[in-house]
């Protein structure tokens, strides 16, 4: 008899717990990219019940759509959004900040035509349309690039995701489409598609963070703790992608391929390229910003000072 309250009790203190798990709405560029899928790993494993976190995880289109979404309110993190967008915003007054780099170099994207084109190079691209995402992601800081680099005059063309991309190219409503593994390598060992250059053949962009995780002010200055919280989870996540045969598995399965089909996607995304905790090649960055007018001709790295605020993980 006398157990009951207690017992009661307990269970009212738990249910108080599990109640006041704070929910973060993240907005994720690409669905079924390697470097997408960290969260819904996480989630999986349930790491971020862990941290009293619930995570209500969409998917976008990339580039602007995820800017958008985190700008307009609907969201409290936007996920892998391309850098040279998110400084074109900043420089025109928006209220976002960097929390996080999420990508480094050039190695997972890469530019394809239909095997029978016969476009090999960019050198073969004179008066061709190449996809790229959309204005100021990652693929349109490289496809500018990539052409600048081989001296053509081909017209870059916003295609939006990679699957819709890859109808425009097949139907041949453009010449070559942009893409990240797995969407289209397997044509491309089929021999249906040949890849025609990558983000790894523009030198400079090795060292240089493509694309950031994003947070407005407001959102900054009331969520901190939550956002420290979740980016300890979002570091293991990415911990456990790169060391649990798991995470291959569930990658496989997301993206209906073999668990080695998955690995060859793998080589595209070595570990150093999800670093989280430096912007780098900021420099670089500005010059290209300048250099595509999303920033004024004298801009320095100075006006970015109030842009990127590192959130250190929980505990670090």
């Amino acid at each position: 008899m006398f157990l009951r309250p207690v017992m009661l009790s307990a269970a009212l203190v738990l249910s108080t717990v599990a109640s006041q798990a704070e929910t973060l709405k993240v907005a994720i560029s690409q669905r079924g990219f390697w470097d997408s899928s960290f969260i819904d790993m996480g989630l999986k494993e349930g790491m971020f019940k862990k941290e009293n976190l619930e995570i209500e995880p969409f998917y976008t289109e990339g580039g602007a759509t995820t800017l958008d979404a985190v700008m307009s309110g609907s969201v409290d993190i936007a996920m892998s959004n391309g850098l040279l967008g998110v400084i074109g915003r900043y420089a025109k007054g928006a209220p976002i900040r960097v929390i996080s780099a999420e990508f480094t170099g050039g190695s997972d994207a890469f530019w394809y035509a239909r095997a029978d084109s016969g476009i090999k190079s960019f050198k073969d691209t004179n008066g061709k349309t190449i996809g790229f995402s959309s204005n100021g992601s990652s693929t349109n800081l490289m496809v500018l690039a990539l052409i600048k680099l081989a001296g053509t005059n081909a017209k870059a063309t916003p295609t939006g995701g990679a699957p819709a991309t890859y109808v425009q190219v097949t139907t041949k409503q453009i010449d070559m489409g942009w893409s990240v593994p797995p969407f289209a390598l397997q044509d491309v060992l089929d021999n249906k598609l040949v890849i025609v250059g990558r983000g790894s053949d523009i030198p400079q962009l090795a060292n240089q963070t493509v694309r950031v995780n994003v947070v407005t002010e407001q959102g900054l200055k009331t969520k901190r703790d939550a956002l420290q919280r979740f980016m300890k989870v979002y570091n293991a996540a990415v911990d456990f992608a790169y060391t649990n045969p798991k995470a291959l598995e569930y990658f496989a399965a997301e993206n209906k391929i073999t668990v080695d089909f998955a690995k060859k996607v793998l080589e595209f995304y070595p570990r150093a390229a999800v670093q989280t905790t430096e912007v780098k090649g900021l420099d670089l960055t500005v010059r290209d910003a300048i250099s595509f007018k999303y920033m004024a001709p004298t801009a320095t790295t100075k006006d970015l000072a109030g842009l990127i605020d590192i959130v250190a993980p929980a505990g670090k």
